[in-house]
């Protein structure tokens, strides 16, 4: 038989450190380029932009289109990894409850 009681503090407690890894992922930092490094692109696992650098000699007016292009790949790069990285965190938490709560049949939970 399952001791609610124990589950129920296994749960909160669970809960708590999702909270405190969810507050975490401000301050883990990812970063993307494109163009060979000449732009580069910072972001956290919350999914925010801290900074972009771009090296002077891409800065072309005739070729501005090409450095929206690398802009955007080295965004949507940083969003990817920073994406990665907080699933990573967050598995680091989830994970742990899963292995602990021993679910009885085997049974799993969809998306953990």
């Amino acid at each position: 038989m399952v001791d609610m009681s124990s589950l129920l503090k296994q749960a909160q407690k669970v809960q708590q450190d999702m909270q405190k890894a969810q507050e975490g992922l401000a301050e883990i930092e990812v970063n993307g380029t494109s163009g060979g490094g000449m732009v580069k692109v910072t972001a956290n696992c919350k999914l925010e932009i801290l900074s972009v650098s771009i090296e002077p000699e891409v800065i072309v007016a005739e070729d501005k289109e090409m450095l929206e292009d690398l802009v955007a790949a080295a965004v949507n790069q940083a969003l990817q990894n920073a994406q990665k990285k907080a699933n990573e965190e967050m598995q680091k938490v989830t994970g742990g409850m899963l292995g602990g709560l021993n679910l009885p049949g085997n049974l799993k939970i969809p998306g953990m």
